[in-house]
Formats: structure tokens, C-alpha cells, sequence
């Protein structure tokens, strides 16, 4: 976690716009939104735009859900945003039973995709593959042709 995240001031604007976004997480989560509740809420990373490329938020929060089958549960959810021109855009949410489970989406989270590489082994295997396919098709119209 970047140290700035936990360090940071958010304004009461982006705050009200995270809790909002956390009663829709909870109510996608089949949740009862008026008997639940927020106790916690922080940002857990907070990365700011550059020239380059968008800022990135994750958010963490642990609230009382009240289930479909009316139980009192503990909840653990997270919201990820993409910063873009200074404006947040929800990218991903999530409430889960259990905070490990909440780690496995942020393990997700900064995970970095890679770049496609002609030399990957999987590249290489479809290209091949591609040319045989093709070769047999030739083989197969010249047979015709021929006879």
C-alpha cells in the first residue's frame, strides 16, 4: 500500500460518493441495504493520474448485513475506482464473507497483465497450428484440382 493512501484527506463529496457505492455493492450482494450498515471504510491504495495513464482506487469496507435469510452477518467489501480527469469511475465491487477472501480480489487488483509476446510458447503453438491447418487445406484443394 502506497503510505500516501492511508495518510490522504478525501473530500466529503468523495466520501458520500464511496458510501453510496458500497450500499449498491451490498444490495447486488443481495443484502437488505436498510437494515445494513458501513462500519468501516478506508482507502487501501490510491494511485494519482499522470500524463501517462488514469489513478487507480481501491477502497476496503467491513460492515452488519442483514441476509436473505434474515441473519445478522458480517460483511467485507471492496470498491475499485478509476480516477480519470479527477473524477472517479467505478470499476469493480465486491462484498464477501470473509476478509481473506476480499485479499484474493486485491492480489487481482495489482496484478499487472502482460504484454503479448510473439516468442510466448502459446503464440508460437497457434501460428504453427494456423500454417498446418492452412498447408492441409492446400494440399487437399491441389488433390482435388489435380484428379
Amino acid at each position: 500500500m502506497p503510505s500516501h493512501a492511508s495518510k490522504q484527506q478525501y473530500s466529503e463529496q468523495t466520501l458520500r460518493q464511496v458510501a453510496a457505492d458500497c450500499r449498491r455493492s451490498l444490495q447486488r450482494g443481495q443484502f437488505d441495504v436498510e437494515q445494513s450498515r458501513v462500519e468501516r471504510l478506508r482507502c487501501v491504495d490510491d494511485q494519482d493520474e499522470t500524463e501517462d495513464q488514469f489513478g487507480r482506487q481501491l477502497w476496503y469496507f467491513e460492515g452488519r448485513a442483514l441476509s436473505t435469510d434474515d441473519r445478522r452477518v458480517r460483511v467485507y467489501g471492496v470498491i475499485e475506482y478509476s480516477v480519470q480527469y479527477g473524477l472517479q469511475e467505478l470499476i469493480e465491487d465486491g462484498v464477501f464473507d470473509a476478509p481473506d477472501q476480499r485479499d484474493r480480489f486485491r492480489e487481482i487488483y495489482h496484478h499487472v497483465p502482460s504484454r503479448f509476446s510473439w516468442r510466448h510458447p502459446s503464440v508460437r503453438l497457434l501460428i504453427a497450428g494456423t500454417f498446418g491447418v492452412a498447408a492441409a487445406y492446400l494440399a487437399y484443394v491441389a488433390s482435388r484440382l489435380a484428379g
